[in-house]
């Protein structure tokens, strides 16, 4: 689990406040009266009189008033910390209200966007975009400063009186918290970062290049924490946010902007109010969702009234109905400045997100703010200045001049001295040994890793499974940490299986060409390795161990087992640009285990049994990912996802006749994977993969043998409905489609979507062919294919159509778990295949 926090300044406890107020009708500017006005969390309220004229006391800890009526949505509006205050509210009709007829409500007219000038205003604006957004310059260049503050918040006194805190009261800081009691909580500010970028833009072509000039960030130790990818994962949480694109990624999905072409269809908008006291003059336009639970924006934006119809500020937050996960509170804020060309640009930006697994209590909250200084545009900087990557850092992580004295110089705003604080806090905090001892434990909860010194023991779900061919499975392993080397690293564990009371044992060596860690970005190293284990045939899992206990449960008869004894070495190289290549070369020895059998007929028709099978390969691997970010945990790296595509190309070799190997074949495959975006429908997650087979008279064993999946977890590469060792080619092509469309559908159902389920919908189909050498319908010179008990044949090739299953499902049930209704369209004579099947996967998504 990443950790996430979030700091919120302490507010001082001053004097009653004394909030005066009206509450209007946003339809008709009428006045509405008998509303409820109330501080939330708290007991004191008043109410509206005939004239929507109100007046409310309320303590200094309490940060946002509540206005409530009947047939009308609730409003929550913030107040500051001034003794004195007024402000007026609209409270927006809701839809199909019905009218009682004991109370006489405010006339409302039927929301339209026919004949709506709040519609019009916004119809213009969505025309003006291109030319008020900062894309619409030939060349533009400024400073830009950023920074993201996070930490623990809403924290008791009891919380910070606990014992396991008794070394840590330093960290605790006072803040305001709205909990509905007249105490203060407290937070615990946790991380922070900055960063300082020069950045220059360029229309023709489109380039933008950020030049990073300086970084500084609270550092975790790395044997728990990798810091870079956790910075890359918070940057993902709090992106930039450009009103002008018609769609906002957010916490890892993508709202509509309410100035996108089709924001009409999903927002209602509202002319509010006219600021005259700016020049030009502006326009409040208030908009709201249409449905409070799709991923849409409440809030203001302020239109500029001299023609060019640009957005001058813009307050945006969420619907409490929402269906996001995790998302207590959102909160941003943008200020245009005009420039010397009276146009404006972005000048400073905050996102604040609230993350708690409930709507009270401990919650985790940050803020990212983002100023521009120094912009200048119609510079046309020399054509090296915008070639290369996106993103380069100048700043040299050992540079010593970058200290305090330089940022306190460089940064447009200070720092407040609890942010200064955190750097101090996080490097006290990380000696204390109590906490050290709680994020060892951590460590083995979320990696399966348990640290012993140098050594790291683990990983602990492997160590006990069990299958048909080995029964009851014990294992035992671990690896080397930067403890013992930064530059070798071994890995080894060895197993027993008491049924076929064999050995298993694994071992490699690994030298990091790079002084890096050999699982850290970008890799560099030189791996030899040396296996004895099981598999199952053609099985492909996804990151998981074979013998992780839950996936010992599997449907369908499994006895088909290789004993593989495998001596490799490889060679990886990464590059920034997110290119890497793989050189392989391993020796491979199987042997059938279970009821697997390898055997072939001679010209006489009798069958010939082999015990065992050798080969030697040379592999080639590619693999381009643009832009690609992730998180780097103890064994897999976990992918942030992003709109660009992912290639990749891989080649054996069999050769035969060097080192013992026995055929000599070619296998080439060539992939794609992409995210698509569509807006308010969702996404989807499409791979496309060929694969060519060279080679005359090739066993089963060293064709492509198709991904199936026997157990009951989904798998998303695996086809969840085919057998192990169903489909054999040498030569095929697939796509794997899931799109996930975020409740689009379920959250206009009543009821249904209080749950916050979501859609889910997805189709594998893979459509191959076997040539008459390699098959033994044709050839008595390979390997028979698979039979049952029966002798009914179990293993295919494919005829003229493809294999196709299909599942519609639901994400989002209790927030992590994805279900599926798995089909089966064809080929569903073959003996002992599902024909439909229900599967389960554990989908952490906000």
């Amino acid at each position: 689990m990443l950790m996430a926090f979030v700091f919120v300044s302490a507010l001082s406890l001053g004097q009653t406040l004394h909030v005066k107020g009206k509450v209007m009708d946003v339809t008709n500017k009428g006045p509405v009266g008998y509303a409820t006005v109330g501080a939330v969390g708290s007991t004191t309220a008043a109410s509206t009189d005939d004239s929507g004229n109100f007046i409310l006391k309320v303590e200094p800890n309490f940060s946002k008033i509540r206005i409530s009526f009947v047939g009308y949505e609730s409003q929550d509006v913030s107040i500051g910390r001034e003794t004195y205050q007024e402000l007026t509210v609209y409270l927006v009709p809701e839809e199909h209200t019905i009218e009682t007829v004991n109370i006489t409500a405010p006339k409302r007219t039927k929301y339209s966007n026919k004949n709506n000038p709040a519609v019009e205003l916004v119809r213009k604006v969505i025309a003006h975009k291109d030319e008020n957004r900062i894309a619409s310059y030939e060349y533009a260049e400024y400073r830009q400063y950023e920074k993201v503050s996070l930490g623990l918040s809403n924290l008791s006194e009891k919380f910070k009186n606990r014992k396991i805190f008794k070394n840590y009261q330093f960290l605790f800081e006072k803040e305001d918290v709205d909990v509905g009691s007249s105490t203060r909580g407290y937070s615990l500010p946790a991380y922070i970062e900055e960063k300082l970028s020069q950045v220059y833009k360029r229309k023709k072509p489109n380039t933008t290049k950020q030049l990073i000039l300086a970084e500084q960030r609270a550092q975790f130790d790395p044997k728990f924490v990798d810091s870079d990818g956790l910075s890359a994962y918070f940057n993902k949480l709090y992106q930039d946010i450009d009103i002008y694109e018609s769609n906002i990624e957010l916490v890892t999905n993508q709202f509509l902007s309410p100035i996108a072409g089709s924001s009409p269809t999903f927002y209602r908008f509202y002319i509010t109010d006219t600021v005259k006291t700016e020049t030009p003059f502006l326009v409040e336009l208030s908009f709201f969702p249409r449905n409070k639970a799709d991923l849409l924006f409440q809030g203001k934006l302020y239109i500029t009234l001299d023609g060019k119809y640009a957005v001058k500020r813009a307050a945006l937050s969420v619907a409490d109905d929402i269906n996001l996960n995790f998302v207590r509170d959102l909160d941003v804020k943008l200020d245009f400045e005009r420039d010397s060309n009276n146009r404006y640009y972005l000048k400073a930006s905050s996102l604040g997100l609230d993350f708690s697994l409930t709507d009270k209590g401990t919650g985790i909250r940050g803020n990212r703010t983002v100023t521009f200084d120094d912009f200048r545009t119609g510079i046309a900087q020399p054509d090296s200045v915008y070639a290369g990557p996106s993103v380069v850092k100048v700043v040299q992580k050992n540079d010593t001049t970058l200290n305090e004295t330089y940022w306190a110089a460089h940064r447009p705003i200070a720092l407040k001295p609890n942010e200064q604080n955190i750097y101090r806090n996080i490097d006290t905090l990380q000696l204390i040994p109590s906490f050290q001892r709680f994020m060892d434990i951590s460590a083995l909860v979320l990696s399966g890793y348990k640290q012993a010194g140098p050594i790291e023991i683990g990983p602990v779900n492997t160590f006990y499974s069990f299958n048909p061919v080995e029964g009851f499975r014990l294992r035992l392993g671990g690896r080397t940490t930067d403890r013992l080397s930064k530059r070798f690293y071994a890995e080894a564990y060895t197993a027993y299986g008491f049924k076929d009371e064999k050995w298993k044992y694994f071992l490699s060596g690994t030298y990091a060409l790079n002084n890096k860690s050999v699982y850290t970005f970008p890799q560099h190293y030189l791996r030899a390795s040396v296996m004895r284990d099981t598999k199952i045939p053609g099985q492909n899992l996804e990151f998981v161990q074979e013998d992780n206990f839950l996936l010992s449960f599997k449907r369908g008869e499994n006895e088909r087992y290789l004993y593989n004894d495998i001596y490799r070495m490889e060679y990886k190289r990464e590059f920034e640009n997110n290119f890497s290549y793989l050189i392989g070369l391993s020796k491979w020895r199987q042997q059938p285990a279970g009821i697997l059998t390898y055997q072939m007929l001679d010209d006489g028709g009798n069958n010939n049994l082999f015990n065992e099978l050798n080969t030697t390969e040379l592999s080639v691997s590619l693999r381009y990912a643009p832009h690609e970010e992730f998180y780097q945990g103890k064994l897999y790296r976990t992918p942030i996802y992003n709109k660009y595509p992912i290639f990749y190309l891989n080649y054996v070799a069999g050769l035969k006749d060097v080192l013992g190997g026995e055929y000599d074949y070619h296998s080439f495959t060539l992939g794609a994977d992409k995210r698509f975006y569509f807006s308010q429908l969702g996404y989807a997650d499409v791979n496309i993969e060929g694969n060519y087979i060279l080679g005359d008279h090739i066993p089963f064993p060293f064709l492509n043998i198709h991904r199936a999946n026997q157990t009951y977890a989904y798998q998303l590469r695996s086809y969840n409905l085919m057998n192990f060792l169903e489909f054999v080619s040498d030569r095929s092509i697939s796509t794997n489609v899931q799109y996930y469309m975020n409740g689009f559908l379920l959250n206009k159902i009543p009821l249904i979507k209080k749950l916050k389920w979501r859609e889910v919908f997805s189709i594998k189909a893979i459509y191959g062919d076997l040539r008459n050498e390699n098959n033994p319908a044709y050839t008595s010179n390979v390997f028979q294919f698979q039979e049952n008990e029966y002798g009914e044949p179990i293993t295919y090739g494919f005829d003229n159509r493809p294999y196709v299953e299909a599942s519609i499902g639901l994400t989002n049930i209790f927030k992590f778990i994805r279900v599926d209704y798995v089909k089966r369209l064809n080929y569903l004579d073959q003996p002992d295949v599902p024909k439909h099947g229900i599967r389960v996967r554990v989908k952490f998504d906000f």
